[in-house]
């Protein structure tokens, strides 16, 4: 069961860090005054793609998942 939730998180938080990455996109193309500037979304992606990292490490520190047996 904690196997299926900590996929679903993973998931999710990937999909959040691939919405920044659009974000980013568009703040780059309108460069009007409202929106936030490219470098936080940008700071964003880094904060979650090492919470994502971080999570891994974790699961396989913990054995909540095992990585794949050698292939030889």
């Amino acid at each position: 069961m904690l196997n299926v939730i900590l996929k679903i998180i993973l998931v999710a938080l990937l999909l959040y860090i691939i919405y920044n990455l659009f974000k980013g996109l568009f703040s780059l193309l309108r460069a009007d005054g409202e929106r936030p500037p490219m470098s936080y979304f940008l700071g964003r992606r880094v904060l979650f793609s090492a919470l994502v990292m971080i999570l891994i490490i974790l699961a396989l520190a913990f054995g909540v998942v095992t990585p794949n047996p050698r292939p030889y």
